[in-house]
């Protein structure tokens, strides 16, 4: 199944009224419960997140080409290591454990941020990019594995929507203490640390997990079980001899190589509408509020009508913006109207892509296929920053995304050819 599948795959069985019952059914605790996790984690990173460009590039003054080498290399480090983390949770079939591990990662290289100085905070952010890439894999084949087929979409909705309450938070906290703290940075730095150590907490207390039982062998497998149980890195690299993940695979990454980062876009944003330097903390309120009215509904209504609709949809959203801090600078309400599309790409494609692909592959190996899918995404959007952040650097930051927005242009044509459904499964 495409991107294009809908809510009730083929051969589901079962009444009419039981199906009715199960749409109206509470979400698994296991979501809530990663949910609370991700909010308590989103506030602590997005604390960081809403000051570090600016700390970097007006505090300590680095350039656009250094921003983007160290903002793509945070990029690359997540995305190689979050192929290692989904290879291990389906190996020791324990994907609390591995989650743990990342998000504990993530609260112990926050002191690193108190050290002023370009090598330490570089330390800092590679292994706090590397608890994120552990952590991403394990923690959605979790998400996945507790909910239905048909309800993958909304699963996932939900967490992205508490997920995106501590983005919302996590800014306005770092605003207000930069506003009251004399410490400034490193009184947030400080704050977001305590808070990353309560979501591990969190996790430890709350979380289902524990050690799983190996999938039972299908019946196509039953004559060489050991080859149906195997769970290593061939056995992840060969699913994407499946057309369907091999579709989803290239179109991510195809989509990554345009998808300027969020905080080169808020940058654009700074610099393009003049916005005084005090409030450019508060911009991703902007981007989170969005996403937190729209993920729910946007995984609903991809379990509905198909989610290569709305996956599509989402990156015309983003394209759309582009072109408004292009050709419409001067626009009074430019601001809000690219921070509502930025939400708007992040509500129809964050869930939806997993969503997508927890589909296609078996079970045994969900948080492999997830981690390929997101790992070949991530490596495309560390390449797009070092390219955005050369490009920048040498021809000004308007030719720079006028060359984004015409290559997603192009891209998106591409893969919405790519995700058409077929009758072929394989």
């Amino acid at each position: 199944m495409y991107l294009a599948d809908r809510s009730t795959p083929q051969g589901t069985t079962g009444s009419a009224p039981d199906r009715v019952r199960g749409t109206v059914r509470a979400v698994s605790p296991t979501v809530l419960a990663l949910g609370t996790v991700s909010l308590i984690t989103d506030v602590s990173s997005e604390m960081v997140t809403a000051v570090l460009p600016l700390y970097l590039v007006v505090g300590l003054g680095l350039s656009p080409l250094g921003f983007g080498m160290l903002d793509g290399v945070q990029n690359g480090v997540s995305a190689l290591v979050q192929l290692t983390g989904g290879h291990l949770a389906d190996r020791v079939r324990n994907h609390k454990l591995i989650a743990g591990i990342g998000y504990g990662l993530s609260a112990l290289c926050k002191p690193l941020l108190l050290v002023h100085n370009l090598g330490a905070l570089g330390t800092a952010l590679a292994l706090d990019r590397t608890g994120k890439g552990l952590r991403t894999a394990p923690r959605d084949a979790l998400i996945s594995l507790s909910a239905p087929p048909e309800r993958q979409g909304r699963a996932f909705g939900v967490h992205r929507a508490m997920d995106t309450t501590g983005a919302l938070l996590g800014p306005i906290l770092a605003f207000l203490i930069l506003g009251v703290a004399a410490g400034g940075y490193d009184a947030v730095f400080a704050v977001s640390g305590c808070v990353a150590a309560l979501g591990v907490l969190v996790l430890l207390l709350f979380v289902p997990g524990g050690r799983t039982a190996p999938a039972p062998a299908s019946a196509e497998g039953a004559a060489s079980p050991s080859r149906e149980a195997r769970v290593d890195l061939r056995a992840a690299f060969g699913l994407l001899r499946t057309r369907r993940l091999r579709a989803l695979f290239a179109c991510a990454v195809l989509l990554g190589l345009t998808t300027v980062s969020d905080a080169f876009l808020y940058l654009l944003v700074q610099r393009r509408t003049g916005i005084d330097e005090q409030l450019f903390p508060l911009l991703p309120l902007g981007t989170a509020t969005v996403f937190l009215l729209l993920a729910l509904p946007a995984g609903r209504l991809a379990d509905r009508v198909g989610r290569r609709v709305v996956f599509l949809a989402g990156h015309a959203g983003l394209l759309l913006a582009y072109a408004l801090l292009l050709w419409a600078p001067g626009t009074p309400a430019l601001p809000w109207l690219v921070l509502v599309l930025h939400g708007v790409f992040y509500a129809a494609t964050d869930g939806v892509l997993p969503a997508a692909v927890a589909a296609v592959v078996p079970e045994r190996l969900r948080a492999s296929g997830i981690a390929l899918v997101g790992t070949g995404q991530a490596l495309a959007r560390f390449c797009c920053s070092l390219a955005f952040g050369a490009a920048w650097a040498a021809w000004g930051d308007g030719p720079a995304l006028a060359g984004a927005a015409v290559g997603l242009a192009c891209c998106a044509a591409v893969a919405g050819a790519a995700l058409r459904p077929t009758g072929d499964p394989r």
